[in-house]
């Protein structure tokens, strides 16, 4: 395959030279600020939820994020091909600033649910006009580098986040896991409205696809719907959980790039490429810790830390192909989706009592490289493939695959787990699990052996 790139060498000191070097500093800044909070939260839940009588509705927290980001996503894609990056870039941070100040003041489910939601909402605008502006700023052959310091901008809250939430948790309470990152997050707005002041003018390019807010909404609620369903087994919910995969199919047909649920050759590649490795990995990260803990009696505290040796090797790995830069995209793709499969089958050993625990860890250092190399590339594929004038709508488009894949399998992990297995014995629902991710993984494989001759 050829490809239309820079042939000229990447300075290793391209993020810091003086054209690049506040975009990169606000860009991080913002990235490991989410990532924190991420991070923080999921540590801080079960107390704010008890604090705020809320232990019945522990996980609408986690929805409504959900919910509120996907709806966002569609909706920054669809103004950063009218009008560039700029009104995202600027209005994701202040309303995930606000989410943060509402949630952390509130005195109730219904407010903090309210703060939950402006937070998805201004993480999902970010996610779309971050990546429009790396293609604004950056050449095809400099984002391998820029992609690799947005990874390494989440390991520092993976290793740490959880340990300091819990600590001010404990120790000040845990509105200001929420309240802490507000001045921060000012700090990264105000440079990020600097970064914006110094783009070119937009030029909106004529005709491309337009995805709708309103199919958005239905596919954040069929999304919502499976979740649920997956977690409350029962007649009725099989019942709202098959509207919900009928309507979010309906929706992803007009969400995504057109040929991506047939895998046509190019860009629907790559975003069912995006799809399938998110997927695939989720279901593994989700319920590793439950394995650990259940099958073989690790403490919560070491059942969790195969998780940080992903995100280590999910860095490392991404440093790398940052690095060499003339590495072929598409073969990274590929050799992501082969480490992927090599940790998602030491998983699904890991989940049986028979083998040892300890190998989680090469399990969660393969897995975790394969991620690290494989979805830089999903990202540099995605610009080179689009027109200038749809790399909103395909951007998005791919955060959608990524998160529709994902809760795809973490719900198959519950109702397998309702069905097959449960909490206390969970080895034959984790075997099926393993089964079905291998096979999106393998399937990957087939899809990025084969691309169109050119660019």
């Amino acid at each position: 395959m050829t490809s239309t790139i820079d042939p000229a060498p990447v300075r290793r000191s391209v993020l810091w030279s003086p054209e690049h070097r506040l975009t990169t500093i606000a860009l991080l800044l913002v990235v490991t600020l989410v990532a924190f909070e991420n991070m923080g939260v999921a540590t801080a839940m079960p107390t704010l939820v008890a604090d705020l009588h809320g232990l019945s509705l522990y996980s609408w927290p986690f929805t409504i994020f959900l919910i509120s980001s996907v709806v966002a996503t569609v909706l920054s894609g669809r103004i950063g091909d009218r009008r560039g990056p700029a009104p995202a870039l600027l209005a994701g941070p202040a309303l995930f600033a606000a989410g943060l100040l509402v949630a952390g003041t509130a005195t109730g489910m219904p407010t903090l649910l309210l703060g939950r939601a402006l937070q998805g909402f201004g993480s999902g605008l970010l996610l779309v006009s971050v990546s429009l502006l790396i293609a604004l700023t950056f050449t095809d052959h400099e984002r391998p580098v820029i992609y690799a310091a947005n990874a390494a901008a989440w390991v520092l809250p993976a290793v740490i986040g959880p340990s300091v939430a819990g600590f001010l948790t404990i120790s000040v309470g845990w509105r200001w896991v929420f309240l802490g990152l507000v001045p921060l997050v000012v700090v990264g707005v105000a440079m990020l409205l600097v970064v914006v002041r110094r783009l070119p003018a937009h030029v909106p390019a004529a005709g491309g696809p337009r995805a709708g807010v309103f199919q958005a909404l239905i596919a954040a609620l069929g999304i919502a719907a499976l979740t649920w369903a997956a977690q409350h087994q029962s007649l009725l919910a099989l019942g709202y959980g098959t509207v919900g995969l009928v309507a979010l199919g309906y929706a992803l047909r007009k969400l995504l790039p057109t040929g991506t649920l047939t895998s046509r050759r190019g860009l629907p590649t790559v975003v069912a490429s995006r799809a399938l490795i998110a997927g695939a990995y989720a279901g593994m990260e989700a319920y590793l810790p439950l394995t650990m803990s259940a099958v073989h009696g690790y403490s919560p505290a070491l059942a969790g830390l195969p998780l940080t040796i992903t995100a280590l090797g999910w860095s490392a790995a991404s440093a790398a192909q940052g690095r060499y830069v003339n590495w072929s995209r598409e073969a990274s793709l590929r050799t992501g989706f082969w480490l992927v499969t090599a940790g998602l089958i030491c998983f699904g050993l890991v989940s049986q009592p028979w083998f040892p625990g300890w190998t989680a860890f090469v399990a969660c250092a393969v897995g975790g490289a394969g991620m690290g190399i494989a979805m830089p590339a999903t990202s540099v594929l995605l610009l080179r493939y689009s027109p200038e004038g749809e790399r909103g709508f395909n951007t998005s488009a791919m955060q959608l695959a990524d998160w529709v894949g994902s809760a795809l399998l973490i719900g198959l992990g519950g109702v397998l787990l309702g069905v097959v297995g449960s909490v206390l014995d969970p080895s034959p629902a984790m075997a099926l699990l393993t089964v079905a991710s291998v096979g999106l993984a393998l399937l990957g494989v087939r899809l990025t052996g084969r691309w169109p001759s050119k660019v």
